[in-house]
């Protein structure tokens, strides 16, 4: 291992290590308190305000400095309670969701007997969410691995001690289209950057390279698509959301059917931003792949 992974993994078990002995609302505190340290100390502040203004240019910049300041603050509360995942997952649900709406979209998507997508984005503790939401629906979740081997495994024991099925990117294909086929579910994120292998779609009016995988799944196994968010309520629980089923229409090899079922996923993940914009992940380059000249201007209305 790098030194410096080493000495990251040391910094990221110390603060875990701080938080522990903490209340959850405590504990949410120090987070929000670390959270503003981190925008005072810059890290990728520049980054989040080019994407604000992108996404909402018609907003003032007193109204986007806001947004950031919450946004950072929102980072620390997700980061102070990750290692307390496996015990919140497992806590009465009221303890810790506010709101929790919309099971029977993905019971009716489920009762089709032809699996099922849970899809998200970076959506407050979406993780969390996730776990909780594993206890009703047996999922496996796509996650990549982080490059520190240290924080990776670190983070794999919380996600194993939340009874998360985490499935590498390197995971075949095949395997997963049998997952579905035989009715399970599966779980996803689409809301980053996809560079050239992606697809692009309109995002806040501007076309982003976004992953086709969930659509592509879905046309190929018929699999329907639940959206679901997750965001913060004022006194600080989750709020749970599970929205009408996306179903495929098309098929897997017609490029324009993909497009079309990730455009409309991710239509339901910039609504859930505007609602809450704080809580989104602003700090990732959206937007960093330009699609192709031909292509760089969305098709008029009407």
């Amino acid at each position: 291992m790098k030194f410096s992974h080493r000495v990251e993994t040391l910094l990221l078990k110390g603060v875990a290590g701080s938080l522990a002995g903490l209340s959850w609302p405590g504990a949410r505190e120090r987070g929000a308190r670390l959270g503003a340290l981190v925008e005072t100390l810059g890290i990728r502040r520049d980054v989040a305000r080019a994407n604000l203004a992108l996404a909402f240019p018609e907003q003032p910049i007193p109204w986007r400095e806001r947004v950031l300041d919450e946004h950072y603050k929102e980072l620390g509360r997700v980061a102070a309670e990750y290692p307390r995942m496996a015990e919140l997952a497992r806590a009465p649900r009221e303890q810790v969701f506010a709101l929790w709406q919309g099971t029977e979209h993905a019971r009716a998507a489920l009762a089709k007997g032809r699996g099922m997508i849970f899809l998200t984005g970076h959506l407050s503790n979406f993780e969390l969410a996730g776990a909780a939401v594993a206890r009703e629906f047996p999922m496996a979740f796509f996650a990549k691995p982080l490059s520190n081997p240290g924080a990776e495994a670190w983070v794999s024991a919380i996600r194993e001690r939340a009874g998360l099925e985490v499935l590498q990117p390197g995971a075949g294909v095949r395997s997963v289209i049998r997952r579905l086929r035989a009715g399970g579910t599966v779980a996803m994120l689409a809301d980053q950057d996809a560079r050239r292998d992606g697809v692009f779609v309109p995002f806040f009016g501007k076309l982003a390279s976004t992953a086709s995988g969930p659509a592509w799944l879905s046309l190929a196994t018929r699999a329907p698509i639940v959206f679901c968010t997750c965001a913060r309520a004022a006194d600080g629980r989750l709020e749970l959301r599970m929205l009408p089923a996306l179903e495929p229409s098309g098929d897997a090899g017609d490029p324009g059917a993909v497009r079309s079922l990730t455009a409309g996923h991710t239509a339901l993940l910039e609504t859930a931003v505007r609602e809450r914009p704080a809580q989104w992940f602003w700090l990732h380059k959206r937007w960093k792949t330009r699609p192709p000249a031909a292509s760089a201007t969305l098709p008029a209305e009407g």
